[in-house]
């Protein structure tokens, strides 16, 4: 098995919120538990969504809470040529293709109403051709990857806090994008290639994202990259029931006692808090043994 890496990788939307500490403090205490490597990347490509300078606070912000990475910052949006060369790749082995495809048209296309917070599934009109219009943006063939890697429907994965899981990406989604029609790279691409990148081993955050799992799976088959182990954390959940987030106005960190912040994390990933006035070095050793013991697997 390959030495232990894992990551954290923040959008810097804004900076660090209670729901993306718990994130952050378990992807380090799990990376501490295996004798491992923690690094930090800031996913940064969206850039009309980044508040500038929000990356570099929060990477200020995990120092102040002890939460030290191993190795320099990798930045998403200085990686463009990277995502290009695997988007090459996967045109020229016939598994991407573009699409022409606006909002309205894949709106227009549903057959079923679109669940709450997820996205729309892409029918595959252009998998095909464009059928005269222009191309806006590039998409993965799922169907293609499955005949071309001998893949089963269904992509399982054993998640370690949530079990067995399993997704048909091609009914649940469809052919995915993998370039924006605003030019800008999509999520799962960079994410994919970052993570081979960086030799993660395992992927730890929070279970807003397990959704993107499967996606990730397909892709890294049909990139013929490894797959990382997956866990990922409870949520803090808002006064309105969802998710805590910037978009919902989740307040920045208060880091004047970074300990009560850590604290706040930990209880939420079923740690005792560390008493008042303890070190933050000695609050993150404690916390590292009773990981181990429950998720050191």
């Amino acid at each position: 098995m390959a030495p232990y890496v894992g990551r954290f990788a923040p959008s810097p939307t804004g900076l660090l919120h209670a729901g993306s500490l718990v994130a952050a403090l378990a992807s380090w205490l799990d990376a501490r538990a295996h004798g491992g490597q923690w690094r930090v990347r800031i996913e940064d490509v969206d850039t009309p969504r980044c508040v500038a300078g929000a990356g570099e606070a929060i990477v200020q912000q995990l120092l102040r809470c002890g939460l030290v990475p191993d190795g320099e910052v990798l930045w998403q949006s200085q990686r463009g040529a990277a995502y290009q060369q695997a988007l090459d790749a996967l045109i020229a082995t016939g598994l991407a293709y573009p699409c022409g495809c606006s909002r309205k048209d894949i709106e227009a296309a549903q057959t079923q109403p679109t669940e709450r917070h997820k996205a729309q599934i892409y029918p595959g009109t252009c998998r095909q051709g464009l059928q005269g219009k222009p191309a806006r943006a590039w998409r993965l063939n799922v169907q293609a990857v499955r005949e071309a890697r001998g893949l089963p429907p269904l992509t399982r994965w054993h998640d370690r806090r949530l079990g067995e899981q399993a997704e048909d990406v091609a009914q649940a989604v469809g052919d995915f994008v993998l370039r924006r029609a605003d030019g800008l790279w999509a999520y799962q691409l960079a994410v994919v290639v970052d993570d081979a990148a960086q030799g993660i081993t395992d992927v730890v955050r929070g279970q807003d994202l397990a959704d993107n799992t499967a996606r990730q799976i397909v892709l890294q088959q049909a990139l013929g990259l490894p797959t990382p182990r997956y866990l990922h954390t409870p949520l803090v959940l808002g006064p309105n029931g969802e998710k805590l987030s910037k978009q919902n106005g989740a307040a920045p960190l208060d880091l004047a006692d970074p300990l009560t912040a850590l604290n706040a994390a930990a209880l939420t990933l079923g740690l005792a808090p560390a008493p008042e006035g303890t070190p933050l070095e000695r609050a993150l050793a404690d916390w590292t043994g009773p990981w181990r013991q429950r998720l050191g697997a």
